[in-house]
């Protein structure tokens, strides 16, 4: 069974910034993970690029929407390209196959007879794409996102009959585990609980979107069309635009992973489309919290927008990583501090990880032959009752039931605990001093195979979060990096068991371990990012 994971579908109204990095990047650490346990993977990234606020922006800009979104697009897969992320498809909503399902898609729910045509009022954000509650007396109304204007509208529009789902969403909320965290489940109860009202599904005089079979002067709104682009993206290049096609290739999806703002377009908006159309729906909603910056919310207007491209070439990917992934509980908001990242990249990764990989292996490099100290049978042991063997046992154990909730804060507590805990053994042990007494070989030997076996673990348990990172400490460690850290085919799992390989005594000895380098480099910032 294919495991289907997606971003949202990200609106090209303006280049990448942090806030889609940070979903995109904890998909990617979903989907490699899922790859490393052997499953199969269908990751989903891509744009949604339709819409009344795409045509505004082009033309201000003096371009076509058609040019504005093909170069906003190229960003977006350019930025995720550098930050090596293992998307296995890439969807744009003006894809002409895009157009072919979202037609199939709506014949169905037409033919369920949920489509109605009816006057739509009320005061829009064309930034949010979506009709806001306030009362129309209200003074100079505006978006509590966006702290825009809203404009006010009154047109014939397609409506699709939401309310005629009412009892299957409050069903499905309940659902344990369709939507997470449970914070934003309460959320979407309380929004179902005051009565689902039937949403317009089109506009009129909008020629920037796909046209509404059968209703002339229509084009679909935005959102009913870009939802469809996760089951759009299922195609494989050679199928031909087929609705039946695409949902053989992959759906239901296993996991919607978006910003907390869209939480009800995906929550509840989006399954009863799909109840509609007869189809089955996706098995988790998670909506995760928001960045700001140094405890301000991040604006041009401020100028404080924190630009992914920036932090990569200025910070690499492992330190960005790390901090996103390390420090956010994920499902919260959470605040970019420029110090708190310099000082985690530097005494987590710089000073914990690496400077236990670098100085246990060139201690055993020196005293035993440029290679793996042999150690005491009993230590090698998968089953070692060694000290350290029962930590990395432990850390395991956390680290996957971590990932397996989402939870990446503590998935990579536990891998850093485990470095820590080698670290604080090597210097209890301080084999540099054992060294200098006599038939003190054996013992020393013991002691850094075994720290440099909990090193080892430690670079796999690495693998989803940080890749990069991971191949170069198991690199040097003579080791063999998981082939899945590169991989993205999604009927190609790794051949390589990384399980298995996470178990206690995989290191060889005698083999051979190559000169150190450091393998995270100290993070210097002179400036603001």
């Amino acid at each position: 069974m294919t495991y289907t994971l997606t971003t949202p579908l990200y609106y090209v109204n303006d280049r990448a910034h942090l806030g889609s990095a940070y979903t995109t990047l904890a998909c990617d650490a979903i989907a490699r993970y899922r790859r490393l346990k052997g499953e199969s993977v269908l990751f989903i990234t891509g744009c949604d690029e339709h819409g009344q606020k795409i045509q505004r922006t082009a033309e201000a800009a003096g371009m076509s929407p058609q040019a504005h979104c093909d170069a906003i697009s190229a960003d977006y897969r350019a930025l995720w390209e550098r930050w090596q992320i293992s998307n296995d498809r890439f969807i744009r909503t003006t894809d002409p196959r895009h157009q072919r399902i979202v037609e199939q898609f709506f014949a169905r729910v037409e033919a369920n007879g949920d489509i109605t045509e009816g006057r739509q009022q009320g005061w829009y954000c064309v930034a949010c794409e979506e009709f806001k509650d306030d009362p129309r007396e209200a003074q100079d109304p505006e978006c509590p996102i966006h702290r825009r204007p809203l404009e006010w509208r009154d047109e014939v529009n397609l409506f699709f009959r939401l309310s005629r789902y009412q009892d299957q969403i409050q069903a499905l909320i309940q659902t344990p585990g369709f939507i997470a965290p449970e914070s934003r489940r309460r959320e979407v109860e309380n929004f179902v609980a005051h009565g689902l009202r039937d949403f317009s599904i089109s506009r009129v005089n909008l020629p920037w979107g796909i046209p509404v079979p059968g209703h002339q002067g229509h084009t679909f709104y935005v959102w009913f069309d870009a939802l469809l682009g996760y089951i759009t993206a299922l195609l494989a290049a050679e199928d031909e635009p087929l609705l039946d096609t695409a949902l053989a290739r992959g759906w239901p999806a296993s996991l919607h992973v978006i910003g907390k703002d869209i939480l009800r377009f995906h929550a509840v908006y989006w399954p009863a489309m799909l109840l509609s159309a007869g189809l089955p729906l996706p098995a988790k909603v998670f909506g995760h919290g928001f960045l700001t910056r140094e405890g301000q919310k991040m604006g041009k207007s401020l100028g404080n927008v924190l630009d992914p491209a920036v932090l990569l070439e200025r910070c690499g990917t492992d330190a960005v990583r790390w901090y996103l992934l390390r420090d956010i509980p994920f499902g919260d908001d959470g605040d970019f501090q420029q110090q708190r990242f310099t000082d985690l990249v530097n005494n987590d990764l710089a000073n914990t990880i690496g400077n236990l990989l670098n100085r246990t292996s060139s201690m055993a490099r020196r005293w035993f032959d440029d290679g793996v100290p042999p150690g005491q049978d009993s230590t090698r042991s998968a089953d070692s009752s060694h000290p350290l063997a029962v930590a990395a046992t432990a850390a395991c154990r956390t680290f996957e039931a971590a990932l397996e909730q989402l939870d990446f804060r503590q998935a990579a507590e536990a891998a850093l605990q485990l470095a820590i805990q080698a670290n604080g053994y090597l210097n209890e042990q301080a084999p540099w001093s054992l060294m200098k007494r006599e038939g003190t070989r054996d013992q020393v030997a013991d002691d850094l195979y075994a720290v440099l076996e909990s090193a080892r673990i430690v670079g796999l348990l690495l693998a989803p979060l940080l890749p990069d990172l991971s191949s170069r400490m198991l690199l040097q460690l003579g080791q063999t990096p998981p082939q899945s850290l590169a991989a993205a085919a999604p009927d190609q799992p790794s051949p390589s068991s990384w399980v298995d390989q996470l178990r206690w005594g995989g290191l060889v000895p005698a083999s051979t371990l190559p000169e150190p380098v450091p393998v995270m480099a100290r993070l210097e910032l002179t400036e603001d990012l």
